[in-house]
């Protein structure tokens, strides 16, 4: 009698066990843009909505401003499973394979709008799915606003940026395309920028709209070229070794959510563009429109160098002619 009632406790609990939510775990995305900026704003509302849809099960704590390191150093964690998610550039895919700058490519597109067909075309999915190969989970690409120029004095032509000491990042592609038009490319952290342009220890970068208004960079600027002269592309990803710990179902939850937000940051960059834009032509800098013609010679040099480093390029500038 003691013994079947026994087991009865036992099968209870059991019974109970089985039917408890699963615990919910804390996760962490991280990413180098500081809190204001659309990525890590973008970062938040998909953890909350995440959060939600998993009753709590995917628990993310968003990182920006590069609290958990570099971009190198972010990737060495996802690769061991240290951190979990992250909204990354290019640069440390592209340094490990050219391929993945191709998107770099000056005038590929006019515009942010361009920018977001030419991300959900095929040469984009390929590169998702070649993640692997950096032991992560891929999910898809997001972007900045557009590659504009912002410089202390005054620029009438390409050959007033000669000589000129340009912040950049130091992806191959862009530290290149700087190079054909004499200049000196200087990569430096984000967060070391604004002081450097404002001492004159850089004479100019390249940059988007919004940073340019937000960080306010304008401040020490003589000139700000609108250029669209590049886009400038994310990869969000997750730790392979650490997506495989979390339920087919809310993986599935996962996948969806970030696909949409990375949708909407994309798409969102038309107008966050065009707003900056109208904000920085209310002050004194002069805003000179600068297209392809602008930096023919560079752009030329550029591509006939990078189509026999990258096969893909031929690919993408096959995409981009069909939109």
């Amino acid at each position: 009698m003691k013994a079947a009632k026994f087991l009865a406790a036992v099968a209870t609990i059991v019974a109970g066990l089985h039917s408890a939510p699963a615990l919910a775990e804390q996760y962490r995305l991280g990413l180098i843009t500081p809190p204001p900026h659309q990525w890590s704003k973008s970062a938040e509302s998909l953890a909350k909505k995440i959060k939600d849809a998993t009753e709590g099960r995917v628990d993310i704590s968003i990182f920006p401003s590069g609290q958990l390191g570099s971009e190198a150093q972010m990737l060495q964690q996802l690769q061991t499973g240290a951190i979990d998610f992250a909204f990354l550039t290019l640069g440390e895919f592209a340094n490990r394979d050219p391929n993945y700058g191709v998107f770099l490519a000056p005038y590929i597109v006019k515009d942010a709008a361009g920018a977001q067909k030419l991300l959900k075309g095929k040469v984009a999915e390929k590169l998702v799915a070649g993640l692997d190969k950096f032991a992560l989970k891929g999910f898809g690409w997001g972007m900045a606003g557009m590659r504009e120029i912002v410089m202390r004095g005054k620029v009438a032509s390409a050959a007033d940026l000669s000589g000129k000491k340009v912040r950049t990042v130091p992806f191959a592609q862009e530290l290149f395309f700087w190079q054909q038009l004499g200049a000196a490319p200087t990569p430096m952290p984000l967060p070391a920028l604004y002081d450097a342009f404002a001492n004159g220890q850089v004479d100019g970068m390249q940059i988007d709209f919004e940073g340019t208004w937000n960080s306010k960079y304008y401040e020490h600027a003589g000139t700000i070229l609108a250029s669209n002269h590049m886009m400038f592309p994310m990869i969000a990803v997750g730790s392979a070794r650490k997506w495989q710990g979390i339920s087919e179902a809310d993986r599935a939850v996962v996948e969806k959510l970030m696909a949409e937000e990375l949708d909407a940051i994309v798409g969102a960059y038309s107008s966050i563009d065009n707003d900056y834009l109208e904000k920085l032509k209310s002050t004194d800098v002069p805003v000179v429109v600068a297209d392809r013609a602008f930096f023919s010679a560079a752009v030329d040099a550029w591509y006939a160098e990078w189509r026999k480093k990258t096969p893909l390029l031929i690919e993408l500038e096959a995409e981009a002619g069909a939109l």
